[in-house]
């Protein structure tokens, strides 16, 4: 591929993450060495190479600790931005009310995808969120559908929070737009080293039993970036920003809650059968007697 081409590629799949950021020879940084030592409480994030600014800037207008109702009402200027503009456009009155509904559309959609994960299943239990998440552990998630087709942008983004605070956003790409030589994990790992530096690769087990990269990570102080390839099962492309600390403060409580699910599971089994037992032993007591005697 011709550099120009690379670069023609690289902003449809990176432009709409990068939120304005171009991939500029400037913005192709991600050589120099972190000479700050990590903290110790923060061994998860390790030493880091590559682009701290660049991972920042995944956030935008949003920061880490905020509510839902703060982002509804980011998102909320966002959009009345845009919508402004194009009833501005027009002097045709129905368009123009037309244009106000859709708008009002649009908020109330993101107000009612707010989603408390309380241990019901939901309709994200299976999809491309369903692994960054976990139930009963005070978890919610919200999410915006930023399609602007006068911007090429088509992404979904999800608001992650903790105990009513954010802490991760995924932004899954609707990488349709790519050639069919494009959508391997090699050209989308081609595009985000460009983008962040060079990254961790991480690798699973694929339904054959062979191993294969999945994903990248980069880690700063602030910063835990993983680039997700979910083409396989979602024809998407994933970037996940989270705050390391809430991130692995998560980890530890879903294992306890885990952990006291399977005990609690265990032990209803345990009274179930007691309970059959007790109830059926003078029902099951001839075929009882007649094992023990060794008769059929």
């Amino acid at each position: 591929m011709s550099r120009s081409g690379f670069r023609l590629a690289a902003c449809a799949l990176l432009g709409v993450f990068a939120l304005g950021s171009s991939l500029s020879g400037d913005a192709v940084a991600g050589k120099k060495k972190s000479k700050a030592k990590p903290k110790a409480k923060a061994a998860a994030t390790a030493a880091f190479k590559g682009d701290a600014k660049a991972l920042g800037e995944l956030m935008g207008p949003y920061k880490f600790g905020m509510t839902s109702k703060d982002i509804l009402g980011i998102l909320s200027k966002q959009i009345g931005d845009r919508y402004k503009e194009k009833i501005a456009a027009t002097t045709d009155v129905y368009v123009q009310d037309k244009l106000r509904r859709d708008r009002q559309a649009e908020l109330d959609r993101i107000k009612k995808s707010f989603v408390e994960f309380k241990g019901t299943k939901t309709g994200w239990d299976v999809s491309i969120i369903d692994d960054q998440f976990g139930h009963n552990s005070d978890e919610s998630m919200m999410v915006h559908w930023e399609n602007a087709p006068e911007t090429g942008r088509d992404q979904r983004r999800f608001f992650f929070f903790h105990d009513g605070h954010l802490y991760k956003m995924l932004i899954a790409l609707n990488s349709s737009q790519l050639k069919n030589e494009q959508r391997t994990f090699d050209y989308f790992r081609g595009l985000m080293e460009a983008r962040y530096g060079k990254g961790s690769v991480k690798s699973a087990k694929d339904a054959d039993g062979v191993e294969r990269p999945v994903g990248l990570d980069w880690r700063s102080k602030s910063h835990h970036v993983s680039a997700l390839d979910k083409l396989a099962f979602y024809g998407s492309f994933v970037l996940v920003v989270a705050d390391p600390g809430q991130e692995q403060s998560l980890v530890s409580i879903r294992a306890q809650n885990a952990q006291k699910k399977s005990k609690n599971t265990a032990l209803q089994t345990v009274l179930e059968k007691d309970g059959e037992d007790q109830l059926g032993l003078e029902d099951n007591k001839a075929s009882s007697d007649a094992v023990l005697k060794g008769g059929n």
